[in-house]
């Protein structure tokens, strides 16, 4: 284990192109946020030559505004942003800022640093059980889950140890806290009967060669995503895993794989490989599985994710997880005689006692297996006993094939195990589509809650369309003025600027021009905001 350096010494890490980084905190800013400077060098030794030289150039820093009785949130503040938000992914930034930004400033911000103690923590995270949700409060209820109130903690915990190596406090209030019981979430593998289901469900749907790769390889969500045809050499079998794609914002983003050990080669089955050559020749995009609507882009996380449930669905399997789908590839690998070692590096973990630690549960089962052996061969008494699979033959399965709804009865799809999701997308005078879902734990009360809103929206719809009839169209408008007089017709309660621009597909200027006469053409009796007081905020369309 790497020894932790003193406060106050700067960092040293080693960089991707192989030279050494080192980097302190030279002063702080009127804000109190901190200046930095970096050296760099070939070794690690020549660094923290360089290193030393520059901190005894600058001296050490220090700050007025950062001391003991200051907020706990500006502390919380500087240390996410000084010490851990650099060193970050994007997506891991989002997730700290959210826990830091949305739960712990607004319920502890406001109490002294040197004053915080294990009370005023316990009862942060007795809140955040109860009612520390902000969002989706219908689907999930109004508490956290207990994995999210240990990630509050730990944040919490690792800013206030900075402190006492900052000497701004004497003890950590965080340690001894009590907090809930830690719960690996349980890993579920697909039987052989549930995996050949699924296959040719997968099939059957379109979807076969990308769930048959990550079952023959154990790929993670986005490093399978991020696979192009120049990682593939069909002609020897040889996968290269280099890199990995993941969504931040609504943006798809690429980068290296999670650890070092993750870029890796793979040689794929011979079957697996033909499989591919085929698939060859009906690829249109540089990515082996590009999106439907954009081929210059890979297959979102979310997209994918959302037909694995479906399809499970389809092939009456289990509600699983995609990363799951890596666990029933290991499973499957150590029961037909894989070694450890080998596995591990086909995961791309750093070592195999990571792997171990993760498959206990499988080697434990392989070594009773292997006793049972042992003793049958010395001569004990045999039990009948056979496997499942030798009494029960697979049945044959014919995948469901596409179903599709009656039209104007929206669709259900089943997001999890306890939770089903309903959509309806009616067609509006103008052309556009409106959106809208429902949430429940069963298919048959979502099913109610759709009906429920569908007839919100056909009624919504209904009395848009009565009111266009008595409105005759103009004759004489230019191309934009038809524009804003068409969505001011369907939405004539509407007078912000901004959001007629944007349904209109106009400039705000060119509403702003023309609100005025559009209205008495309309009859509208209503006057125009003020320019000053037009608010940017575009409304929820349902």
């Amino acid at each position: 284990m790497a020894r932790k350096r003193k406060s106050g010494t700067g960092t040293i890490r080693q960089r991707k192109d192989g030279r050494w980084e080192g980097r302190a905190v030279v002063g702080y800013d009127d804000k109190g946020l901190p200046k930095t400077k970096n050296v760099l060098a070939k070794t690690k030794h020549e660094c923290q030559e360089k290193l030393t030289k520059l901190m005894e150039t600058v001296g050490s820093a220090k700050s007025e505004k950062i001391c003991a009785d200051m907020p706990f949130g500006e502390w919380m503040d500087f240390w996410y942003q000084t010490y851990i938000k650099s060193g970050l992914r994007p997506a891991t930034q989002n997730t700290y800022e959210s826990t830091i930004y949305q739960h712990i400033i607004p319920q502890l911000g406001k109490i002294p640093l040197c004053q915080l103690t294990q009370k005023d923590l316990q009862q942060f995270y007795a809140h955040l059980k109860k009612e520390g949700r902000l969002v989706r409060t219908e689907q999930y209820g109004k508490g956290l889950s207990d994995r999210m109130v240990r990630m509050c903690h730990a944040k919490c915990r690792a800013a206030l140890d900075q402190a006492v190596q900052e000497s701004l406090i004497r003890t950590n209030p965080a340690v001894g806290c009590k907090l809930p019981p830690k719960r690996s979430r349980e890993m579920q593998v697909l039987s052989r009967q549930e995996l050949q289901r699924f296959l040719i469900q997968a099939k059957a749907d379109g979807y076969f060669e990308l769930f048959l790769l990550d079952l023959s390889t154990g790929l993670r969500r986005g490093e399978l995503l991020a696979l192009q045809w120049s990682d593939l050499d069909l002609e020897t079998g040889t996968l290269s895993v280099t890199k990995q794609v993941y969504e931040v914002n609504g943006k798809m983003q690429l980068s290296v794989p999670k650890t070092k050990a993750s870029i890796r080669k793979l040689v794929l089955p011979p079957a697996v490989v033909e499989v591919f050559r085929e698939y060859r020749k009906t690829a249109k995009s540089r990515w082996l599985f590009p999106s439907p609507k954009n081929l210059d882009m890979p297959l979102t996380p979310g997209s994918m994710l959302r037909r694995l449930h479906i399809i499970l669905e389809r092939a009456g399997c289990k509600q699983i997880r995609f990363h799951d789908l890596r666990h029933t590839f290991a499973t499957m690998a150590l029961e037909n005689g894989m070694d450890i070692k080998t596995l591990s590096a086909m995961l791309g973990h750093v070592s195999a006692a990571t792997t171990l630690d993760i498959y206990t549960h499988i080697t434990s089962d392989m070594l009773s297996e292997a006793a049972a052996k042992i003793d049958r061969g010395l001569g004990n008494e045999v039990t009948e006993a056979s496997s499942e699979a030798a009494q029960n033959p697979l049945a044959d399965f014919q995948p469901v094939m596409r179903r599709t709804r009656k039209p104007g009865t929206g669709c259900i799809t089943q997001i999890n195990d306890h939770l089903f999701e309903g959509r309806y997308s009616p067609t509006w005078p103008d052309g556009t589509k409106h959106s809208k879902c429902v949430y429940a734990h069963t298919r048959e009360e979502c099913e109610e809650k759709l009906k429920v809103l569908i007839q919100q929206l056909n009624a919504e719809r209904k009395a848009i369309q009565d009111r266009l009839r008595g409105i005759p169209s103009p004759e004489k408008l230019t191309k934009k003025q038809r524009q804003i007089w068409e969505y001011m017709r369907l939405c004539p309660d509407e007078t912000n600027y901004s959001t007629i621009a944007k349904g209109a597909k106009v400039t705000r200027h060119t509403v702003a021009k023309h609100f005025g006469m559009i209205q008495k053409m309309l009859g509208i009796q209503k006057t125009a905001p003020h320019p000053l007081l037009d608010c940017q905020t575009v409304p929820l369309m349902v």
